[in-house]
């Protein structure tokens, strides 16, 4: 299995005994401390196989690890002394929850960063076989991981290799401490040393006891599991040069066809920007036409308009003035009438006055003369 997928695999593990514990009710105390044990196992376990496979492989192999596998085993060293604090703790103790709560905070945090930043250098140096045969290791060193947090011992080769596997043989109850220890030192060197192209394997165990032979027997297993990472890294690098070599030519190839494609696409512009051109000087053209069609249309309908306009301002002056004539012409008939008839009447009244005087003199001289 890929080395990087087993170690993301535990990390799913725990996060989910995390969700667990996080989801219990105030009133769990069984749930919450068969969790806590679970935690216990599964970190305890990761821990170790990290630290006696993991770390010394990629610090030896991979350029940029060093730091970060220091900083992995110091947070290491402090949930260990945490969880062995839990491992004691009544879970009805009042800080037993916090307890939880600070050591989950510290475990996501060191996922994240091996998860962000280590694992994809790792991936990226050692390739697809070799992180199989890594993860091969890893799964075997499981087998005799400590399932119980030990802060006090080692936690870096080869100390650590000797101490986490007898604390893991001591968990699960097992002998051969020293045999097992001493080929798990011995197989870690082999990897390393076949993962960086080494020719020089760390000497075999010569010792004839059973502690020996279990040592020999321990040491060739891994070695021929360290054999197989080397292999593949082997096969890795010429993949990568072959690769390289055959990325270098397509990148030429792409290269020269992104120059055609350039200019056939200059070529297919210019094309499109003449015609652009033409297309819009015939629609300023056409726009032009009509503008002035436009422009003919609005002066004619302007000076039909004007034309109305004086039309409809000289009627009603026209209309005053041949009503003042007519009026003027109708005072004057009348007064004429009215100066006729007055000297008509005058005339008249003038001839009664005369007759009637005349009349009236012919009658005082009849009596005159009869007198």
């Amino acid at each position: 299995m890929d080395a990087i997928r087993l170690l993301e695999q535990d990390h799913d593990t725990v996060e989910n005994l995390f969700r667990r514990f996080e989801q219990a009710g105030d009133n769990a105390i069984e749930v919450k401390r068969d969790v806590v044990d679970q935690i216990i196992e599964e970190l305890s376990i990761h821990a170790a196989i990290e630290e006696q496979v993991f770390y010394p492989v990629a610090r030896s192999t991979v350029d940029g690890t060093e730091d970060m596998a220091l900083e992995s085993i110091e947070e290491h060293h402090i949930v260990k002394w945490v969880l062995s604090e839990l491992e004691k703790m009544d879970p009805t103790d009042e800080r037993f929850d916090a307890k939880v709560t600070v050591l989950i905070e510290n475990v996501r945090h060191h996922v994240e960063e091996e998860e962000g930043e280590f694992f994809p250098k790792v991936r990226s140096e050692l390739g697809p076989e070799a992180l199989d045969d890594l993860g091969d290791a890893l799964a075997n060193a499981k087998r005799m991981a400590p399932t119980r947090p030990h802060p006090r011992s080692p936690d870096s080769p080869p100390g650590n290799l000797i101490a986490g596997t007898a604390a893991g043989v001591a968990d699960r109850v097992g002998d051969t401490v020293g045999g097992v220890a001493e080929g798990a030192v011995a197989a870690v060197q082999d990897l390393i040393a076949r993962v960086r192209g080494s020719k020089s394997p760390a000497r075999p165990p010569t010792d004839t006891t059973r502690a020996g032979k279990v040592a020999r027997t321990t040491r060739s297993r891994a070695l021929s599991t360290a054999e197989k990472a080397g292999d593949a890294a082997d096969k890795a690098a010429k993949s990568t040069r072959k690769a390289t070599k055959k990325a270098a030519g397509s990148a030429s190839r792409l290269a020269d066809s992104t120059k055609s494609t350039a200019k056939r696409a200059q070529k297919t512009a210019t094309k499109a920007t003449r015609q652009a051109s033409k297309s819009t000087s015939k629609r300023a053209g056409a726009a032009k036409s009509t503008a002035k069609r436009s422009a003919g249309a609005a002066s004619r309908t302007a000076k039909a308009a004007s034309r109305t306009t004086k039309k409809a301002a000289k009627a009603p002056a026209k209309r005053a003035t041949g009503t003042k004539r007519s009026t003027a012409k109708r005072a004057t008939s009348t007064k004429r009438s009215t100066a006729k008839r007055a000297t008509s009447t005058k005339r008249s009244t003038a001839k009664r006055a005369t007759s009637t005087k005349r009349s009236t003199a012919k009658r005082a001289g009849g009596t005159r003369k009869r007198s």
